[in-house]
């Protein structure tokens, strides 16, 4: 079962997504999964981390690792402007914080309005993926968290051996 069938078994009929831009794409996760949204702030970078890891921020006492998203994806990299956040995820047991380039907003989808991704047009690598949500007239690309931060602990253990 792919993750959009799995989301649409445990989820009723609507999805409620943070929704937030990099490049000039918007990209959303389940807002169940987003701690807090946290403006940039220093970052201390960690030797030997994978390239995507930009290093930890200390939460209010708590040490949390940072990604640039864009890095983790594949994507080039952008402008840091003013708009730049830190969105604070949490998969357990883990808390990562993302870099994206601005947040947007919450949005509700509908499950009807969610389809799985092609493979012929995604610019991000498909298993980070969860699908492509329509709203209005525009896209938004569904990531799948859990995915991203598995393949950050693989890409970690990789490095070790």
């Amino acid at each position: 079962m792919n993750p959009l069938q799995a989301e649409r078994e445990v989820h009723t009929q609507e999805l409620q997504l943070v929704a937030f831009r990099l490049g000039k794409e918007t990209y959303a996760v389940d807002i169940q999964q987003v701690q807090e949204i946290i403006r940039m702030q220093q970052i201390t970078a960690v030797p030997g981390a994978p390239f995507f890891v930009e290093g930890v921020i200390n939460l209010r006492g708590r040490i949390i690792p940072v990604i640039d998203l864009r890095k983790r994806l594949g994507l080039p990299q952008g402008e840091k402007t003013d708009e730049v956040r830190i969105v604070v995820v949490e998969i357990p047991p883990h808390k990562v914080g993302m870099v994206v380039d601005a947040v947007e907003e919450v949005l509700r989808l509908s499950m009807e309005d969610i389809e799985p991704p092609s493979t012929l047009v995604a610019s991000v690598d498909e298993q980070y993926l969860k699908g492509v949500g329509k709203t209005g007239d525009r896209l938004v690309v569904l990531l799948d968290l859990e995915a991203i931060l598995k393949k950050e602990k693989d890409s970690e253990k990789q490095g070790k051996e």
